[in-house]
């Protein structure tokens, strides 16, 4: 097995587990929710097949409301978010061509184009759960600070594991 479908694999169970063991038993505040499970997604390399992208989306999705009891929130938003990504990539990818692994992230491609490509998929997936949840428009004020103080939780997050978990090379 080559060594980036086991770095992405144990990026998979790792983020699910962090979400559904840890970051879901914090209680911040009833605006923020951060749901780390997406840089599962973001993450995965540029080339990866678009059925492999949203069987991916699925399966992290589906285990992820098992866990949560949410009966097919996650699911449906992942699934949104990776459904999306590759037309958000060739909306913010950088001039050049990518290598076959090349994977997003802040080191190879810069902070900007990061910053931009992630807030791009977390405002998504965000958006897609919380509209998904609520399901009618008469809460629209406090769904848009949810998704926007969420959003900003889940970046700080994201932003963070690049610096602890992104090799130096």
């Amino acid at each position: 097995m080559k060594p980036i479908v086991t770095k992405n694999i144990l990026r998979f169970v790792g983020l699910l587990f962090l979400q559904v063991l840890v970051i879901d038993h914090i209680q911040i505040s009833s605006m923020i929710t951060p749901f780390i499970y997406i840089l599962a997604i973001i993450m995965l390399p540029f080339n990866t097949p678009r059925w492999l992208l949203l069987f991916s989306a699925f399966v992290l999705g589906f285990f992820l409301d098992v866990f949560s009891g949410t009966m097919g929130l996650n699911m449906s938003a992942v699934l949104i978010a990776a459904f999306v990504r590759p037309a958000v990539l060739n909306l913010v990818s950088p001039e050049r061509d990518y290598e076959d692994d090349d994977v997003p992230n802040m080191k190879s491609l810069g902070i900007l184009w990061f910053v931009v490509y992630v807030v791009a998929m977390i405002v998504i997936h965000h958006s897609a759960i919380f509209f998904l949840e609520v399901f009618r428009l008469n809460e629209l004020g406090t769904t848009f600070l949810r998704i926007i103080y969420s959003s900003l939780a889940t970046f700080v997050l994201v932003f963070l594991s690049q610096f602890l978990f992104t090799s130096r090379k």
